[in-house]
């Protein structure tokens, strides 16, 4: 698949790694092109100069950046991305560990909102960078937790996490994505509380399939 990555920090560079280690055609970009070219080198990614040119060709595109970057970023692609996956692995942290920056409704539907011809998902933010490209944690596969109302684009995210080496869960509806950046906020509070390596994550205990 041809997948966009916006962003190339700690959680753009991790998906790059475990989605080229895949098999996927990565194109990466970010705000400074010397990051973006360097994860490229070091990947097998390509690097594109803008946010526009990484998601031309691509089928589907990831938005990891800092929640503070979703709306400028947003208006730069909105017409870009009309009828293509966009997978919000963003979380709003607040002005605390813990506490989240939107209200009642998640930051995956404001992004829907400022994006209307594309279909978000929420993916990958319950999982930290350091388990993001290897979702494996003393010998346990990792759950994605995943969240869209558009069973297409859902299907896309499934096989994506399930190909990284998660066990897909999938969450429901777009409105379910507000729980999901409340787990991934409950898991960075507890970890800068008791002073974690930040490399635990997620596992419900119990499905059967």
């Amino acid at each position: 698949m041809r997948i966009a990555v916006i962003g190339a920090g700690n959680v753009g560079g991790a998906l790059t790694r475990g989605l080229t280690r895949t098999g996927h055609a990565v194109t990466v970009t970010a705000t400074d092109p010397d990051h973006a070219s360097a994860l490229a080198d070091q990947t097998g990614a390509s690097a594109a100069a803008t946010a526009a040119d990484a998601v031309e060709s691509a089928q589907a595109v990831i938005i990891a950046v800092p929640h503070t970057a979703t709306a400028g970023l947003a208006g730069e692609l909105s017409g870009a991305v009309t009828g293509k996956v966009v997978i919000d692995a963003t979380n709003p942290v607040g002005d605390q560990p813990g506490r989240s920056a939107v209200t009642d409704r998640s930051a995956a539907e404001h992004l829907q909102d400022a994006l209307p011809g594309a279909h978000v998902v929420k993916a990958f933010n319950t999982v930290f960078a350091a388990n993001q490209a290897d979702p494996v944690v003393h010998g346990v596969a990792l759950d994605g937790f995943y969240a869209g109302d558009h069973e297409p684009a859902k299907q896309t995210v499934r096989d994506l996490l399930a190909g990284l080496g998660y066990r897909p869960v999938d969450a429901g509806p777009l409105s379910a994505a507000l729980s999901l950046e409340h787990l991934a906020l409950l898991n960075i509070s507890l970890n800068a509380r008791h002073g974690w390596a930040w490399r635990d994550g997620w596992k419900l205990v119990g499905p059967t399939d």
